[in-house]
């Protein structure tokens, strides 16, 4: 299937961001000290959160402060996630356990998961991936019963609910992320979570001694905010997204096309008053934002639900997710690839969440145990990702809708994964 060619004067980006304004500029120079972090705390209803430089750096506050107070070292977390969640374990000096994902959806397998929890079990990290939400109560029950906490990913989920209750504040800890692509940005941040005080002092100690100030990379933070609110719109991404990702393509190199290609280093420092000041001001307009992107999600599901073969990826039951995209499952990796070949490059917000299951990051395998996940592999061989942009129009997704489902009567290629038992090794 030969690839379609993209607009040079239009481009979508690969998930739904806010676009920031001038006012939105203009509102860090007025800006408070805390002034985002408090307003975030009332967009969710909690009573504190606390500020960090990204989600990463949110996750090795978590895990330092907990490991401080425990001889455990493992923390289990999803065998398909974002590479970073390895190398914030690796960073914290800890054992990295990967768990499968389960039969059906993005949570954890908890069969695996009951065979993997145990005396040395610090921390448990279920994830919500690309604004869905994931199971957190059967983890949060198999973790209370052997002493282990529940660090709750929803890096990508800010603004999402559970049966009434904020995703993030599910566990003992939460983090968020704001990077660009994840609705809300301040180009790079973070927040944490802890409904228990005691725990939540321990954190912004732990916060307080790792975070030191970096000038230089604030002031680079700052001009990139800049350089989203300026260029976020679909007549320059072609030339700051789409002109990068189309030579990584041409490279075929899909982990730097699809921004999977991290460094071992993590910043670690605070985040500047202009930069709390710019997320303030956007956030005001958060809520309608995603209320509106959750509108548009469920139309664009109808739509490629009517593809026969094709899995949309939603939610628990009693969730209400964002949308900062779709995640869509292809019945073999034949028929993904194809698909992506075809669309990925062609500006119509296509694209792959995360490329590989960890293991299978060549440059993840000194930090990563070598053991084989099917589910998670299978996952990541026939997934791909559909911009939920409000930019997103109908000839853009009737591209999208046409070409999958010219794929959808091939017959399916890959065998069904065996059931296996697993048991810790």
């Amino acid at each position: 299937m030969p690839p379609a060619q993209p607009d040079p004067f239009r481009e979508l980006p690969p998930t739904a961001g806010l676009p920031l304004g001038w006012r939105d500029l203009l509102a860090g120079f007025t800006a408070r000290e805390g002034g985002f972090t408090r307003a975030a705390a009332r967009f969710l209803g909690v009573d504190q959160l606390l500020l960090t430089c990204s989600g990463t750096a949110a996750l090795v506050i978590a895990l330092k402060t907990l490991a401080r107070h425990s001889p455990r070292r493992e923390v289990i977390v999803p065998a398909y996630t974002c590479p970073l969640m390895a190398i914030a374990v690796a960073h914290c000096g800890l054992r990295l356990v990967t768990c499968d994902l389960a039969p059906a959806g993005i949570g954890l397998d908890l069969d695996m998961l009951r065979g993997l929890i145990g005396p040395q079990t610090l921390a448990i990290v279920p994830t919500h991936l690309a604004g869905r939400v994931a199971p957190v109560a059967p983890v949060r029950h198999l973790a209370a019963q052997h002493g282990a906490y529940v660090v709750e990913d929803a890096a990508q989920a800010f603004g999402a609910f559970q049966d009434g209750q904020p995703v993030g504040t599910l566990g003992d800890i939460g983090f968020y992320s704001f990077a660009v692509g994840k609705g809300l940005t301040l180009y790079e941040g973070g927040l944490i979570h802890a409904g228990d005080p005691a725990l939540r002092a321990e954190l912004a100690r732990s916060a307080a001694e790792i975070l030191r100030p970096a000038p230089l990379m604030e002031l680079r933070r700052s001009l990139e905010l800049a350089a989203y609110a300026l260029c976020y719109r679909p007549r320059l991404l072609p030339w700051v997204y789409g002109v990068p990702l189309r030579r990584h393509l041409r490279q075929r190199d899909m982990v730097a096309a699809a921004g999977d290609d991290f460094g071992m280093a993590i910043p670690l420092h605070p985040v500047g008053r202009w930069r709390q000041g710019v997320g303030e001001s956007a956030l005001a307009r958060l809520a309608d934002f995603l209320e509106a992107g959750r509108e548009r999600g469920e139309r664009l599901r109808r739509q490629l639900e009517t593809i026969g073969g094709l899995k949309v990826i939603t939610d628990a039951p009693g969730a209400r997710g964002n949308w900062p995209a779709l995640m869509v499952q292809l019945p073999d990796r034949q028929r993904r690839d194809q698909a992506l070949q075809a669309l990925w490059g062609a500006g119509v917000g296509v694209s792959c969440l995360f490329v590989h299951a960890l293991n299978d990051y060549p440059y993840l395998a000194p930090i990563v145990p070598a053991i084989s996940h099917p589910r998670a592999r299978r996952f990541a061989g026939t997934s791909l990702l559909i911009s939920n942009s409000p930019w997103m129009r109908d000839q853009d997704m009737a591209q999208i809708v046409d070409r999958l489902a010219s794929l959808s009567s091939r017959p399916v290629s890959d065998p069904p994964e065996p059931r296996k038992q697993y048991q810790r090794g």
